[in-house]
């Protein structure tokens, strides 16, 4: 939250405005219910997202596959899909049963997206796959692919010449900024990455090894994304990609939902 704001208002407003505000700052303990909670089955005919944005997104990294098996070699094993792998932990699950004096049944598992290809963490899902959309859809407009193409072509020297006619600019604390900075360099594009105060200082420098700008912010996130976003709205052909609003942003991460479901039927694990 940026300090400026909070300045503005007085301890007493905030208590006014959040009462419960009180509490967490006594350290008592809290639960805070939603009253905007509505059953899904009321509401699914009006969100702005439906199943068939998550399965054209599936279907775009599919396309993608080839592509990326080809600049990728660390996903030749999934071929080109970028995945992570669900794997037992016994040992957290013996010392939950410690912890809480109680036998839990079952096996206790883990998503290891902190695994995952290209950038090592769950916003290579989100980071990767909005790129991936833009340059397919800027592709497209250019006569350079269709979607009956091998993507392979995309490596090609007219499209990373065409790509680099682009810029896209992203604020990020450091693994969005990975995600988002090594693929976009890899087709080409023209990247810059506004990264916050907190962001460590080796991400920053693979950044630079890939031929992206970083600009660094002593502020926090919330700055670092501002000023990206005041920065690419005074530039042509550039695309920014908002951590705080971004459908295509949402839409990758969401494919995880359909790949967990194939991967615990592929293991045989049944949810009940």
């Amino acid at each position: 939250m940026n300090p400026q704001y909070i300045n503005r208002k007085s301890i007493h407003d905030w208590y006014k405005s959040y009462p419960l505000l009180k509490q967490f700052m006594t350290t008592q303990e809290v639960i805070w219910l939603n009253n905007n909670l509505k059953n899904f089955a009321e509401i699914k005919n009006v969100l702005p997202l439906k199943i068939d944005d998550i399965t054209d997104a599936a279907k775009r990294l599919e396309r993608f596959a080839p592509y990326i098996n080809l600049v990728f070699p660390e996903t030749e094993q999934n071929n080109g899909i970028i995945e992570s792998q669900i794997m037992k932990i016994p040992d957290a699950q013996k010392a939950l049963e410690k912890i809480f004096c109680l036998k839990l049944s079952g096996n206790l598992l883990i998503k290891r997206d902190d695994q995952l290809p290209i950038s090592g963490s769950i916003k290579a899902r989100g980071g990767v796959y909005e790129v991936l959309k833009h340059a397919e859809t800027l592709a497209i407009q250019e006569n350079l692919l269709t979607h009956r193409d091998n993507y392979k072509i995309l490596n090609s020297e007219i499209c990373h010449r065409f790509f680099n006619k682009h810029h896209i600019i992203v604020g990020s604390t450091g693994n969005l900024g990975l995600s988002i900075g090594i693929m976009g360099a890899q087709l080409g594009f023209k990247v810059t990455v506004h990264m916050s105060s907190d962001a460590q200082q080796w991400k920053k420098n693979l950044l630079k090894t890939k031929g992206v700008s970083v600009i660094e912010h002593s502020e926090d996130y919330g700055i670092a994304v501002k000023k990206g976003r005041l920065s690419a709205r005074n530039m042509n052909h550039c695309h920014f990609i908002d951590d705080e609003n971004s459908k295509d942003l949402f839409l990758g991460y969401s494919v995880a939902g359909g790949r967990l479901k194939q991967q615990l039927e592929q293991q045989k694990i049944i949810i009940e």
